[in-house]
């Protein structure tokens, strides 16, 4: 069967790190990392997806990717029609086991595969359906974007930046902006302060390292930005509801 005519198919493959690229489907993606993260922009938001999360993006969306380690996909795409009741705008939502495994099952009708029977058919239908479940409840783990170039180079400098203790100055001074200009960027542009999107892009950091089992917590804290523990536990809390610890925890347990 050719690739055009099936339902639907698994997309497995290792990348290497690539630059930004603009893409477009023609099918529903529901995108997944199984090792390593991969960046997409949507909407005017940047999305990081660690194995922890996984974006459905409808059929024709616009969207940026890139690709800054090594990353190993697992994502599955739809063709449209195949199946009613699905997101119909871009939703990022956290995995469970279930899901991960079901999507990991799906490596064998990749986009060459010769059958596709009443067993594909039936268990893509229940993966979807699955996701689709899973995606009403969408994560709120988004990077700020600016739309200027002042405010690209702000937020470039102030992620290239998140284990150090930065000041507003030197985002401002790197931006080539005063303080007072910057602020009134953040403002209009990000809808929230600097300190604000510093701490958001400091837990979607902590986030992304709490992926990789092998990462001791206080080393996810140093890296994020946070010299003490307590504060770093206290953070992550507030943000996600759990600490670093409970959310491996769940993570692991398929939430």
């Amino acid at each position: 069967m050719a690739t055009d005519d099936l339902p639907a198919y698994c997309f497995y493959q290792e990348f290497a790190p690539r630059p930004p690229e603009q893409l477009s489907f023609d099918r529903h993606y529901l995108m997944y990392c199984i090792k390593g993260a991969i960046s997409l922009q949507i909407d005017g938001r940047r999305w990081t997806l660690p194995p922890s999360y996984a974006a459905w993006i409808p059929a024709h969306t616009d969207l940026g990717v890139s690709v800054t380690h090594p990353m190993t996909c697992c994502s599955v795409l739809f063709k449209p029609g195949f199946i009613d009741d699905l997101p119909s705008k871009s939703v990022v939502f956290t995995m469970t086991s279930l899901a991960r495994d079901m999507i990991y099952f799906s490596r064998r009708w990749g986009p060459d595969t010769n059958e596709f029977d009443a067993h594909a058919d039936h268990f893509f239908r229940a993966l979807a359906l699955t996701c689709s479940e899973l995606a009403r409840q969408p994560s709120d783990v988004w990077t700020p974007m600016g739309r200027s170039d002042g405010m690209k180079r702000a937020i470039a400098y102030t992620e290239a930046h998140l284990h150090e203790d930065i000041a507003l100055a030197d985002v401002a001074s790197a931006a080539h902006l005063s303080e007072r200009t910057l602020v009134r960027r953040y403002a209009e542009e990000v809808g929230m302060s600097w300190r604000q999107s510093l701490r958001r892009l400091r837990m979607i950091r902590a986030v992304e390292l709490l992926s990789n089992e092998e990462e001791a917590v206080v080393q996810v804290a140093l890296q994020s930005g946070y010299a003490s523990l307590s504060a770093f536990n206290k953070a992550f809390r507030d943000f996600s509801g759990y600490t670093p610890t409970e959310f491996r925890a769940r993570r692991r347990e398929g939430w």
